[in-house]
This record gives structure tokens, C-alpha cells and sequence, in this order.
């Protein structure tokens, strides 16, 4: 007899999945009232930088007073989660950041929803409900431009993507009909120009550097279909992807399964339809985000409450699961796999890591298992889990306090770690040792305990190869130092005087493939990294 509860014990160890992943540090940001995070992303310099939405005037962490309702609010931290600085953005409504990028010039670009009329930092009025606003930032955080993009009902924005032109792709949800050619009189250059197709409908912008637009486009059939995930594709095109309650209508040509369904679209690089695919159950399947694989196909990540049916063939467990959908480059299914951590499960971002596994995350509502150990007592809890490339899992981890933690983003950190983003309300209690106000941004940073430390160069260049810009980030602060571009015969091609700060953006743009050598010379100390100026844009 203890002979079987021994071997059943060892089963159980080797089915359980090893948590590598031990809490490195956790901060929480904003000020008094409500602070809402809804991305992140990492920096050149090793730090990070958190996007979202302020309540709150000038106190607990955040340095400036709001503006009108809900105002954009930024936060650039280090790598240890200390300040490095943080802007706040807004008119006199409520201005809501939902997307955050890097630009290839060191910068950022900003993506949200806002109802504010022109006045304080918004410069233009609000076209109908609420509009797409648009602002791009330098590296240290000024405004550099600004739009304002919509129509006479409400648009929804959801993301944001830097394209390989240097312009960016802008994608959301939109009621909104076809707008006026003019605008007080002047000739519109940033309203609506399709019609609308049914409640809300798939809306998609291309832009330039500047912010001027290139084309748009509105995707749907009679009811809602709300865009929530966009991405440049290798072959210079587009995949969209969200949710569709709609059957066969409008330009929608996919029957529907169930309540909602996964909706995806592939776009050429003008916008004009390829292919489009349904996939879902019987019930609610929420498309939350779109990936390309290292092979070139696609991850569709997602939650579900469906059972087997329709297209779905994973097995669903309690209440709502995370579902991932790998498709190839024509739409067909791969594989599925679907997750079960408890009652409720909902999967917000996935990303792909630099050896092919993936990181899901989301928030859950966990219960006891026999296997797995209840290791949350909160409403909801941050989740996390790894997987390889076949969505297999590998291991999971829960975060949380006594209260509502809700996860948005996750992603692998330069040192090996990962981040974890998101909202938590409430008290400090469990994993969260401050609070700032009634809900806050809070990040975790996780470490793998099987990954060693690796000694940090004091000058490097990232991305490289680069296709136009890269940022030669350096490990020391400096005063006052300068840049110089030479190419591999020794010709000096630029020289710039160097402001404090440790990302120096180097624009290859104008030069031809090859090798480039950027000399840093500061009053701490001189050292040069060549950078590989590259065509290929896969690269």
C-alpha cells in the first residue's frame, strides 16, 4: 500500500508544473484616488515603461495634478522600478491611454480614447463621442506631435504598432459613420471615410511619421466587432483580430459559432482584404491578442467559456478559459490548447520569447484542485504561464493581494526575469507590501532562479542589425560627452554633442548596408559598439 501512495505521489511531483519563478521586487504607482494600467513595455536602457490612466491629482508617487476626468499617465522607471520620470497628458474629459510603443528614434508613441474638447494638452476637438488621440513623445518624454482621428459616433481605440516604413498602424473599434469633408470649413483630414457596417466595427489606420493618414479601412458585419489586437506581418501586411457576434454580413464572410467567435483578418500593406477566418464554440470566445511565430505562422491568444464545437476542439474546464489558436499563414489551425486555472480565467496579452516559448498572462478567479495548490485568496489574481512552442506548459505562477489584481501585461525582461503589469486595489496584504490609492499601477518583477547573472556591457546598441535607427544605450550616467559615426573605412559620417540620459538614438537611415562603428566619448569615459545597418526586413 505505501508502495502505490508513494508512486502516486511521484506522479503527481512530475505532473505538476515547476515554478521557476521567485518575486524579485513589486512597486505600486499613482496617487490617491485610481490609476489604471493598461500596457507596458521594456526599454532600451534595461528599464521600462508603464501606460495608462489617472483619477489622481498631485500625491502619493505622482508628481503632477490632473488635468480634467481620466488623463493619459506615463511612468519611466529603471530596472529596479525607481523613477526615472513621468508625464501626464490630458484635455478637460476623460482621455483614456490603452497603447504604448517605442519608436525607432528613441521615443515613444502614445494610443488611447478621449472625449476632451481643445483645450489643455489636447489640441484638437473631440469629432463625435469619443475619438482615437494620438501623441508622440521624444525620449525624454516632451510632445512632439499630435491627432485626433474620428467620426460623429464613438471609436474605441485598442492598439498601436510602429510599421517598417517608419509610420505607424493604429487599430480599434468604431460606430461612426461616414464623416464630412470638412471640418468648420476647412477640408477634414482626419475624420472617418467608410461608411458604417453595423453596431461597431472593425476600424484600422496607417499613418505616416508625422500623423498624417495614409488610408483606413472599416471591417464588419451587422452587429459588434471590436478589434483589439493589430500586427505588421513579414510580408509587409497586416493581421487583425478581436471578437465577432455578426453572422455572414457587411464585408464579414465567416459564419458565426457561438455567442462571440475569434475574428481574424489578413490585410496586404494597403490595407485591401486577403483572407478573413472564424474561429470559436458554442458559447463566448474573446480574441485578445494576434502574434507572428518565429516559423512565420500566427498565435491567436484569447479566453473562452465555449465546449468542444464549432472549430474548437480543446477540451474546456470550469467557467472561462485562456485559449490559444496557432494558425499558419493562410489561416488553417495548427494546433489548439486551452488552460484551466479555476472558475474564471481571462488572458489579456501573449508574447512570444526569443527561443520560441510563449508567456500568457491574464488575471484568474483560481480554485482548489487535487493537484494544484490554492496559492490566492484575492478577488482576482495576476497569472502567468509558460509554455514552449507548442503550448505546452511549462510552468505557472500567481501574484495577488486580499483584492482585485487585474494583469495586462507580461513579458520577458533583457536579465532573463519577466514583468508583470497591471492594476491591484485595495491594501497592501499578501505578495503587496504598498499602496499608493485606491487602485494603482502594480509591477512584479519575477527572476529565474535557474538563470545566471550576466555582467552587463557598458556600452551596447539595440536593435542590432537595424534597419534605420538604433539606441547605443550605456550602463553609466554621464554629464556631458558626444557621438561620432564612422563607417568601416575610418570616414566620419556624424558627430553630435550627447544631453544627459542613457539611450543616445544613432539614425542609419541614410547610409547603405554594412557596419558602422558609434564612438560614445563622455566625461566618465570613452568606448565605441558597431551597429549592422541591415535591408532585410525580417532581420
Amino acid at each position: 500500500m505505501q508502495t502505490k501512495i508513494l508512486f502516486v505521489l511521484i506522479v503527481a511531483l512530475l505532473c505538476t508544473p515547476v515554478q521557476a519563478q521567485d518575486i524579485l521586487w513589486e512597486k505600486s504607482y499613482g496617487g490617491k484616488h485610481s490609476d489604471y494600467l493598461f500596457d507596458a513595455q521594456p526599454t532600451p536602457d534595461y528599464g521600462f515603461i508603464l501606460a495608462g490612466s489617472s483619477l489622481s491629482n498631485k500625491s502619493g508617487n505622482k508628481t503632477d495634478d490632473g488635468n480634467g476626468d481620466l488623463d493619459y499617465f506615463i511612468w519611466k522607471m529603471d530596472e529596479k522600478g525607481d523613477l526615472d520620470w513621468q508625464k501626464s497628458f490630458g484635455g478637460s474629459g476623460a482621455d483614456m491611454l490603452q497603447s504604448i510603443r517605442l519608436t525607432r528614434d528613441g521615443g515613444f508613441i502614445l494610443a488611447g480614447t478621449s472625449d476632451s474638447e481643445k483645450d489643455l494638452h489636447k489640441k484638437d476637438s473631440c469629432r463625435g463621442l469619443e475619438d482615437f488621440w494620438i501623441l508622440k513623445l521624444n525620449a525624454k518624454g516632451a510632445e512632439q506631435w499630435q491627432c485626433t482621428i474620428g467620426g460623429s459616433g464613438q471609436e474605441l481605440l485598442q492598439c498601436i504598432v510602429p510599421t517598417i516604413d517608419g509610420g505607424y498602424v493604429i487599430g480599434g473599434s468604431s460606430s461612426s459613420g461616414k464623416s464630412s469633408t470638412l471640418k468648420n470649413g476647412v477640408e477634414d483630414l482626419f475624420g472617418k471615410t467608410d461608411k458604417c457596417l453595423g453596431n461597431l466595427d472593425y476600424f484600422i489606420v496607417k499613418l505616416d511619421s508625422d500623423g498624417k493618414i495614409e488610408w483606413q479601412k472599416t471591417y464588419g458585419g451587422q452587429y459588434s466587432d471590436e478589434l483589439r489586437s493589430v500586427l505588421q506581418t513579414s510580408d509587409g501586411g497586416y493581421l487583425l483580430g478581436g471578437s465577432s457576434n455578426s453572422p455572414e454580413s457587411g464585408n464579414k464572410r465567416e459564419k458565426n459559432y457561438g455567442e462571440s467567435d475569434y475574428w481574424v483578418i489578413k490585410l496586404d500593406s494597403s490595407g485591401t482584404l486577403e483572407w478573413q477566418k472564424t474561429f470559436g464554440g458554442n458559447a463566448d470566445d474573446q480574441l485578445q491578442s494576434v502574434q507572428q511565430t518565429i516559423d512565420g505562422n500566427y498565435i491567436l491568444a484569447g479566453y473562452s467559456n465555449s465546449s468542444m464545437g464549432g472549430n474548437k476542439t480543446s477540451v474546456h474546464g470550469k467557467g472561462t478559459d485562456f485559449w490559444l489558436v496557432k494558425i499558419d499563414t493562410a489561416g488553417a489551425i495548427l494546433w489548439q490548447k486551452s488552460y484551466d486555472n479555476g472558475a474564471t480565467d481571462i488572458l489579456t496579452s501573449i508574447e512570444e520569447n526569443a527561443d520560441g516559448s510563449l508567456l500568457l498572462a491574464g488575471h484568474s478567479k483560481s480554485e482548489v484542485t487535487v493537484i494544484k495548490k490554492k496559492d490566492r485568496e484575492g478577488i482576482n489574481d495576476f497569472f502567468v504561464i509558460k509554455t514552449d512552442e507548442l503550448g505546452q506548459e511549462q510552468w505557472t505562477k500567481n501574484v495577488g493581494s486580499a483584492n482585485e489584481d487585474i494583469l495586462r501585461k507580461a513579458f520577458q525582461t533583457r536579465d532573463g526575469g519577466y514583468l508583470l503589469a497591471g492594476t491591484s486595489s485595495g491594501g497592501a496584504s499578501r505578495d503587496r507590501s504598498s499602496i499608493q490609492g485606491r487602485n494603482d499601477f502594480w509591477v512584479v518583477k519575477l527572476k529565474d532562479r535557474k538563470k545566471k547573472e550576466e555582467k552587463r556591457k557598458s556600452l551596447e546598441a539595440f536593435p542590432n542589425p537595424t534597419l534605420h535607427y538604433s539606441n547605443v544605450v550605456l550602463g553609466y550616467d554621464f554629464e556631458k560627452g558626444t557621438a561620432t559615426v564612422y563607417d568601416i573605412s575610418g570616414r566620419q559620417l556624424q558627430h553630435f554633442e550627447l544631453t544627459a540620459g542613457r539611450t543616445i538614438p544613432v539614425d542609419l537611415g541614410g547610409v547603405p548596408e554594412g557596419i558602422y562603428i558609434v564612438e560614445i566619448r563622455t566625461n566618465i569615459q570613452s568606448d565605441s559598439v558597431k551597429i549592422a545597418k541591415t535591408v532585410n526586413k525580417n532581420n
